[in-house]
Order: structure tokens, then C-alpha cells, then sequence
């Protein structure tokens, strides 16, 4: 009977013991005499519960948390401000044993020419890396995700990656562009995405927006290193980093989703959580009930993807580190937030704090998708809101102006649609610096619009990079790209990929329409990059009618120019007021377009005649 029951009672006592496992360490490095000390570590893995960590000398482990199933730990790591970069491993331990908790002090990187910043100096382009240009064929169908890759079917990846992207920055340097905005990098799934179909196909999460891992940059596009390889040579180049990152919510394959570190991580459960309601009204709504707020705050996007609860504080703490994470390890300049309003403004307001308290440079551009600008500017930093709350947000995008742009030079509504779209900008703290666009990943391509004309895509194209703000531009708009709704408004740019039959990153590739369009483009960015007033001048209007529109950009001691537009089939003469420019008499201006030719102001006045379907820049 003895000899039975030893090893049975063997068995029980080894499956008790259950050593601790680590698999993750949420961040994994971090700095000395940072603005953010202690931080708190996350750590995932296995039987942590009840575990006591201990920290390298000098350092100070605290504040120990472990969820109940004992697969996630917090500790606040507090670092001496004088510790050296390298390795700085904690230890875990609990009754049944010990384990390396991986972790590092990193080197901090040179302030000088990183972290800063953008605004309406800049023109801002925006890559989804995964369309632009392959320059890697070797991670297109990566070990870890492999038969995600298929160029034949728009929603899997097709190729583009960081690569692609640094041997473009000649490229892009030559259209004026400073700024370099890219769709998520996070680690996304690395199987087809079952729970988002289209016609019942399973796609992949090739856009970025499903991460599955905050500290990882998806291995289609690269890894950490080429990432900061392409922020170091875009800074070379003269070039911003702007990244796109997602506080509102998770992919639906993320860990956290199946195993939370807290019960509260996330707005409710894949079993049972609301669907967004899309109600963007509700939140601004001084009248509106919690209740009323609550679906559009706390459900899920498309009713699949995990929405996060920054009200939870660990969450929030998270959340603030890994932003000021990817700042510290990149050196990039600006983030673009995505789905901004469906987040407590509260919390925004204690995100940006941390940024601005370590990178006070540093800008935030806020996604407040709403056409009607009293509720756009609601976000912008500058006031309190009825909440008691400023949001802390720089700037948003200009939506109103965008749909402004599309009734007008696609719809044909009145030119003066445009003048009262700018005068709603009181609403807002500073309009001066709102992003302006006429294309984006999310809407139709301008040319996939019913009646959409390249000479209307020109005519937005000479507002955006003339008009107040910080101007953007969508990759392949500079070429009038076609492409419907999402996903074809994403479509491969021409020549990013070996054997494409055309490369029309050079002028032998694109055709003549191309062409037109893209020289417009070019000669416009390149103009801002070397007219003041074009950036930095006051906007006043001069003229609006419904076919003609024009405005001056008056910038005192450096300037002024004179944008004027025709929408109409036939030339059209118009006879401003010159004073407001402040240009001296017989001033000579010349269309820097080419198409008005010049014109000369007299006793104060300005006769101009702008083409058909044309705009001009008058400058001096």
C-alpha cells in the first residue's frame, strides 16, 4: 500500500508546485530622471500570485498588484536618477520559486532635432505602410503570420513596409512634405481577423488599427530598429515623424481580451459589452444623461473591438506610458490620436499633461470625425469645456473644411461655402493650427466621387496648402490616384513594388493627367515651404461669390500673397480690394501657377482674371 501511494502523493505535490513564468514585460525598458518615476511595470505570465519582486540595488520595487488568476503583476519600479543604461533585471519570487523579471535602462536620446512638434509650418503626408512601397520583399510573408500576404485581395497585407518608406523620403522631400504621418505600427494579428467579415471572408488587420501588442511594431512593416532607422533619416531629411496611435481600443485577438490584467481593463466583455451608437453629440451635450453618453463612450467600435476603460487607473497609467514609451524610443515628433471623442476627456487632459511635462514641444492632432465645427472644437486645447475639463488636444482635423471642399469642387455648390465654413473658426481656442485635407484612408478617393475632375482635386489642393492651418496630404492624392470606398481608397501606390509595370514615383511613370496634377502639387508645397506668409499669415477674405472665391495670407515684415479661385467653365475677372494685403502701389504680382500670368496694384485696388476651373497665387 506504500508503494501506491507515494507516487501518487509525488504527482499531487509536483502539480502544487507551480513555479512563476514571465513572458512579457510591459515596458520593457525605461529611463533615469524621467519625468514618469516610479513606473509601473506590467508584467505577464504564469502563477505570479502572491509574488514579492525585488528590485537591483539602488532601485526600489512597490506597490505590488496581481490580478486573480495570477497571470498579471504590477509593480512600480522607482529608478535613481543617476543609474547607468543597461540591463537592470528584477527578481520575482513566490512559495514555489523564482524567475528574471527582463527589464533595462535605456540611454536617452538627444533632444536636439527630435520630439519636435508640428504645426502650420509643416505639410503633413500620410502613408498606410503597407500600400506605399515594398522595399523589403523578406518580411512580406513573415515566419509568425505567413499567408497573410496576397496583393490580389485589397483587404490582406500586400507588401509595404518601413523600408518602402526611407527609400521614398527623396520623394517625398521633393513635394515640400516636412512631416511624415503613418498608420499605426503596432503588432498586429498574425492570423486572418475571423471576427471582422466581408461577404463572410475573414481579412487581415493590414491597417494597423487591431493591435495586439503596444510595445511591437508589426513585423510585415519591420521591427523597432528600422523604425528608428526611418525617424533618423526622415530627421535628416528635414522630415517630422508623426505617429497614429489608439487609446480607445484594442484589436479583437489582443491577450488582454481572453485574460485582462484587471476586471475592469476593458468597458465590458466579448460576451456582453454595448455597441457604439455613434452619438459624437451626446458627449458635448451639457443636457445629455451618463446614461446617454455611455454607448458612445463605452462601446465597442463595430462591435468587435475591445473598447478600453481609461476610468480604470491602471489602465490610464498604461496607457500614458506607452505613449511617452514610443516618443522616448523614437525620437519622432507628434502623435495623430485616433477616434479621439469616444474617450473620457479627463483622461485626455491627463495624457497630454505627461507629455507636455517630459516633451513640451511635442503635438497632439485629435480624429473629432463630426462635419459641424461647434462640436469639433469642443476638443481643442485652449478652453474648459461646461465640463470643467480642456482637453489638453493642439489641434484636430479640419473635417468641416473637408466637407466644405467636397460639396464645393465636387458638388458644385457655391464658392461661398467655403468662406462660411472659416467663419465658424471663433469656435475654436486656435484655428490657426487645424489640419486641412481633402483625402484620407477613411473616404473615398477624391477621384472615386461622382464628378470628381482632376481640375477640381487642384482647386482643393491650392486651398488646403494656402489656407490657415497645417496642411496634409493623402499618399497617391499628389497624382489623382482612383480608389471608391474603404478598402479601395487604399490602393498600392504605382512603382512601390519590384515589377509593378509602371513606377509613377518618377515622371516616366505617370501619365500625362498624373503629371498635371502632380506638378501642381509640387510647385504648391514647394511654394509654402519658402513663403512665410503662406504658413504663418493672417487670412482674410477678399471676395466670394459663387464661382469665384479669393483670400489674402498677410504675414507683417515677411509678406503677402493673394489665392484666388474660379470654379465656373469660363474665365472670370475679379476686382479686389488690395489694401488688406498691404501691398504698395504698383506692386507687380505674378501667379505662381502660372495660369492668372501677373497683375498690378493700383489706388489701392487688385484686377485679376483666373481660368476656367483654375486657382491662382499671386506673390510679389
Amino acid at each position: 500500500m506504500v508503494r501506491c501511494l507515494l507516487p501518487l502523493s509525488l504527482t499531487i505535490f509536483s502539480l502544487a508546485a507551480a513555479p512563476p513564468k514571465v513572458t512579457k514585460v510591459e515596458p520593457p525598458n525605461w529611463w533615469a530622471d524621467h519625468s514618469i518615476n516610479p513606473v509601473r511595470l506590467l508584467v505577464r505570465g504564469e502563477n505570479l500570485a502572491g509574488a514579492r519582486v525585488a528590485a537591483p540595488r539602488g532601485f526600489k520595487a512597490g506597490a505590488i498588484k496581481t490580478n486573480a488568476a495570477g497571470t498579471y503583476l504590477f509593480v512600480d519600479l522607482t529608478i535613481p536618477k543617476a543609474a547607468k543604461a543597461g540591463a537592470a533585471p528584477l527578481q520575482l519570487t513566490t512559495v514555489d520559486g523564482a524567475v528574471e523579471v527582463p527589464f533595462s535602462i535605456a540611454a536617452p536620446l538627444p533632444r536636439q532635432g527630435r520630439f519636435q512638434g508640428f504645426g502650420p509650418d509643416d505639410l503633413i503626408y500620410l502613408i498606410m505602410p503597407d500600400r506605399f512601397a515594398n522595399g523589403d520583399p523578406s518580411n512580406d510573408d513573415p515566419p509568425v503570420s505567413k499567408g497573410l500576404l496576397d496583393r490580389g485581395k485589397a483587404r490582406y497585407y500586400h507588401g509595404g513596409d518601413l523600408q518602402g518608406i526611407i527609400d521614398r523620403l527623396p520623394y517625398l522631400k521633393s513635394l515640400g512634405v516636412t512631416a511624415l504621418w503613418m498608420n499605426p505600427w503596432y503588432e498586429n494579428n498574425n492570423r486572418l481577423n475571423e471576427r471582422e467579415t466581408y461577404d463572410g471572408k475573414a481579412i487581415t488587420d493590414y491597417h494597423g488599427y487591431g493591435a495586439t501588442d503596444f510595445y511591437a511594431v508589426e513585423e510585415h512593416f519591420g521591427d523597432l530598429a528600422k523604425l528608428r532607422e526611418l525617424v533618423e533619416k526622415a530627421h535628416a531629411a528635414g522630415i517630422k515623424v508623426i505617429q497614429d496611435q489608439v487609446a480607445n481600443h484594442t484589436g479583437p485577438y489582443h491577450p488582454w481580451v481572453k485574460d485582462s490584467p484587471t476586471p475592469t481593463w476593458f468597458n465590458g466583455t466579448q460576451a456582453k459589452h454595448l455597441s457604439n451608437a455613434w452619438q459624437i453629440w451626446t458627449l458635448m451635450d451639457p443636457y445629455a444623461s451618463a446614461e446617454l453618453r455611455r454607448a458612445t463612450l463605452d462601446g465597442w467600435f463595430i462591435d468587435i473591438l475591445p473598447d478600453l476603460n481609461q476610468d480604470d487607473p491602471e489602465t490610464a497609467r498604461y496607457l500614458i506610458q506607452n505613449t511617452l514609451w514610443w516618443i522616448g524610443v523614437t525620437g519622432m515628433d507628434g502623435i495623430r490620436q485616433d477616434t479621439l471623442p469616444y474617450v473620457p476627456r479627463k483622461f485626455w487632459r491627463d495624457w497630454m499633461a505627461a507629455i507636455k511635462k517630459e516633451y513640451p514641444s511635442f503635438k497632439v492632432v485629435g480624429e473629432m470625425w463630426d462635419f459641424d465645427a461647434a462640436l469639433v472644437s469642443f476638443f481643442q486645447t485652449g478652453r474648459t469645456q461646461y465640463d470643467g475639463v480642456d482637453s489638453g488636444i493642439d489641434t484636430l482635423f479640419d473635417f468641416p473644411l473637408y466637407d466644405a471642399l467636397r460639396r464645393v469642387f465636387v458638388r458644385g455648390e457655391s464658392m461661398r461655402t467655403l468662406a462660411r465654413s472659416f467663419s465658424r473658426d471663433p469656435l475654436y481656442p486656435n484655428p490657426g493650427v487645424l489640419v486641412t485635407f481633402f483625402g484620407s484612408h477613411d473616404v473615398p478617393r477624391w477621384m472615386g466621387e461622382r464628378g470628381a475632375t482632376r481640375e477640381g482635386l487642384k482647386l482643393a489642393a491650392t486651398l488646403v496648402l494656402t489656407a490657415r492651418g497645417t496642411a496634409m496630404l493623402y499618399y497617391g492624392d499628389e497624382i489623382a490616384l482612383a480608389g471608391g470606398n474603404d478598402p479601395d481608397n487604399r490602393r498600392d501606390f504605382p512603382g512601390g513594388w519590384p515589377g509593378d509595370a509602371r513606377n509613377a514615383f518618377e515622371a516616366a511613370g505617370r501619365s500625362a493627367a498624373e503629371q498635371d496634377v502632380f506638378a501642381h502639387i509640387r510647385t504648391l508645397g514647394q511654394l509654402r515651404l519658402k513663403t512665410e506668409a503662406l504658413r504663418r499669415g493672417a487670412m482674410i477674405h477678399l471676395h466670394a461669390e459663387d464661382k469665384t472665391y479669393a483670400y489674402a495670407r498677410v504675414a507683417p515684415g515677411k509678406g503677402s500673397a493673394v489665392i484666388a479661385f474660379n470654379s465656373g467653365d469660363t474665365a472670370a475677372t475679379i476686382d479686389l480690394d488690395a489694401t488688406p494685403a498691404k501691398f504698395a502701389a504698383g506692386t507687380v504680382l505674378t501667379d505662381a501657377l502660372g495660369a492668372a500670368g501677373r497683375a498690378t496694384v493700383a489706388a489701392g485696388r487688385l484686377r485679376i482674371t483666373v481660368p476656367a476651373k483654375a486657382s491662382a497665387v499671386f506673390v510679389p
